[in-house]
Formats: structure tokens, sequence, C-alpha cells
């Protein structure tokens, strides 16, 4: 069969990241997959075995997801984002994908409705319209109004076959974050968490016994950062490793002028094999980051993003705080000693194993969303 993956990521990278995590499954599985990416390149995310569609890069004005950027800075006027619809929809005539899957929308991407709205609109007065699934993470930025989640469920019923839940239900259903009504559950499919295959001790042995901070792949985590310099400069014993996202150069000469002994360089692809070797994680809390420690066991301090009334990561990092090698500071509180605290308590703990938790959910993602186009067919 042949899926089309839709991703736009604004502020971070993880969704791309999962949405290629995800194409590779169904490549594995013997399927012709495209992934048409919105957001603005990403290098440190390997795409060099995927096909895929880079439309016009858009991106967020920092957190505020209701104002679309090109990359020059440049507002994302209507005949920039037309631009973009136009090469979406000759690719969907193009592909004539046999499933298409939207990733977030319609449970987010709002500003970006009229263009996948178009896309859904078009695949349903197709020929041979495709089988059309939402691909949802664990938790959601919980609708601020009622008709948010109104209009996401109208749309639910309307063109869509179905939502792969990326989680594991004993551990996080979507009602944690997202009204969900009985039509709605109907169509709910969990598939386990998504991550990639067990990442493999690094063969340079990179990042071996350090403290590795990290904050995704966008120009976020300046706070954190600036934090883990400070608090280098007190744990001079024990070697401090930033790995930069983002527009890494002048972040990186930002935080040099700070002084001290932390190394600084660029986000780089091979950090889940550094982790397996590294003494302590400290970072954010997003999807993939989390599944990143989990598979590892590395000893992880997190510090989740709440600016702009975020708060997916504070309710993921309460979920994972319960469990044995993670600690929570709220970035408000965040300071060079209590970071360092933290760090004290999770590397005297045992090192945490991934346990139980159902961590396949690509290959699951794969198996339902072909189950499903069979039944269909």
């Amino acid at each position: 069969m042949k899926i089309l993956i839709v991703v736009t990521h604004l502020l971070g990278t993880g969704h791309l990241a999962r949405a290629v995590t995800l194409a590779r499954s169904f490549q594995y599985a013997g399927h012709k997959v495209r992934v048409a990416s919105g957001g603005q390149p990403a290098p440190q995310i390997p795409v060099h075995d995927v096909d895929l569609l880079q439309l016009p890069p858009v991106k967020s004005d920092g957190t505020n997801f209701t104002r679309l950027l090109q990359p020059d800075g440049r507002v994302a006027d209507e005949t920039y984002l037309q631009q973009r619809q136009t090469v979406l929809l000759q690719d969907l005539g193009a592909f004539e994908p046999d499933i298409l899957v939207t990733e977030l929308f319609p449970f987010g991407r709002r500003i970006l409705t009229a263009e996948f709205q178009a896309l859904l609109e078009a695949a349903r007065q197709s020929a041979r319209p495709p089988l059309i699934l939402s691909s949802v993470r664990d938790i959601l930025a919980p609708p601020s109004k009622p008709s948010k989640a109104e209009k996401a469920a109208a749309l639910i019923d309307r063109l869509y076959d179905g939502v792969l839940v990326h989680s594991d239900p004993a551990i996080t259903t979507l009602d944690v974050s997202w009204p969900v009504s009985g039509a709605l559950s109907g169509k709910l499919h969990y598939t386990g968490y998504i991550a990639p295959p067990n990442p493999t001790p690094h063969p340079e042995q990179a990042g071996a016994g350090e403290t590795l901070v990290t904050a995704g792949g966008g120009n976020v985590g300046d706070h954190l950062f600036a934090t883990a310099v400070e608090a280098a400069k007190i744990d001079t014993q024990q070697t401090w490793r930033l790995l930069i996202g983002g527009n890494a150069a002048p972040r990186i000469a930002d935080l040099g002028a700070l002084g001290g002994p932390a190394v600084l360089e660029p986000a780089r692809p091979d950090l889940r094999q550094m982790l397996m070797g590294a003494k302590a994680s400290v970072s954010m809390c997003g999807y993939n980051t989390a599944m990143d420690l989990l598979q590892t066991g590395c000893p992880s301090v997190l510090i989740p993003f709440d600016a702009g009334d975020e708060v997916e990561q504070t309710l993921r990092g309460q979920s994972l705080g319960q469990m044995p090698g993670f600690e929570v500071v709220k970035s408000s509180e965040l300071s060079p000693q209590t970071l360092l605290a933290a760090l004290q308590r999770v590397t005297s703990a045992p090192r945490r194993e991934a346990g139980s938790l159902e961590l396949d959910g690509a290959r699951r993602s794969v198996e339902i969303a072909i189950q499903l186009a069979e039944q269909r067919a």
C-alpha cells in the first residue's frame, strides 16, 4: 500500500521525528511511504532513507502558535500559505495514497485548518478515497475552549476513519488531556509508545560518564542551558555536555560568554547512543525525549517546558516522575542548586530499566492502519 503522512512541526522537532519513525515502520513492512513536512528542515533528524516532500516551511512566532512565520522571519501571508496548499494537493493527486495520516491535526495545528481541510476534502472526493487517520501523542495540549474540542470531534466524525493514539493506555489515556466523547472513543486505537529501535552503546563512547543537557531541536531551553552552565562551574569533577538545538551557533556563543567548563556543541543525531553510557540526562520532557530516556534507562532530571501556558510536558513529567530514576524540577524552581540536588538523587538510585512499557508503537500502528484499510476495502 501507499501511505502519505502529513506533518508540520512549528517549535521543536518532535512531531517530525515521530512521523519519520512511523514512516520507517511502514517501509519495513513493505509499503511505499511519503512524508510531507511543512516545518523547517531539521538536520539533526536523519531522513536520508525516507521519501520526504518539503513544503514551503513555516515556524511559530516563539510560543505564539497563532502566528506563522517564514524561515526568514517574515509573516507567512495568504499567498505563501496558498503555495503550501497547492504543493500538498498536487502531491496528493500524484501519489494517490491508500492511507492518509495527519499528524496532530485536528487536535492541534488549528492555524493550518484551511490547509488540512482542503487536503482531507480532496482525499474524500478522489476516485479512490484513502483511509484517513489522525496520529497523536500520549498527551495533547488541552483545548482552551469547549468549542475547540467540539470542532475537532466534528471533523473526526465527518472525515476520519480512526485516531492512532501513541500511548500505553496502562500509563496514559487520551482523556487525561483531551475531552473524549463516546463517538470519539469508538475511533481511538492505542498503539503503545512510538520509539525507534533500541539504541546500541556509542562505538566511540561519546558521552560516557557525562551529564548530557538537551532541550529538543528548537530554539527553546535558554534558562535550562544557562542554569546548567552555572551548575557545571560548581560540579567541576563532572563533565557537562550541552547539546544546543535550533539556531545553535549564536546560542552557543551566548552561553560560552558565561564562562565555565561546560562543553557546548550543536544537537547531534547520536544522542540516543550517548545516553546509553551517560551518567545522567538533564532535559525537557517532550514525547521523543521521554521515549529516549525510557529506552536507555539513563538517570534523568526533567524540567518540563511550560512557557506560553503549555501543560503537555508538565502532565507527562507528572507521570514519569512516579517512576524510578526520574526527578522533576519545575522551571520556576530551577537553579544550579536545585538542579545539582536532583542530579544527586537520581544518580544515587539504582539505574532504571525500561520494564514492561509498550514501546513498539510504530509497528503496532502499521498493523492497525493496514487492518483498517483492508477491512474498509
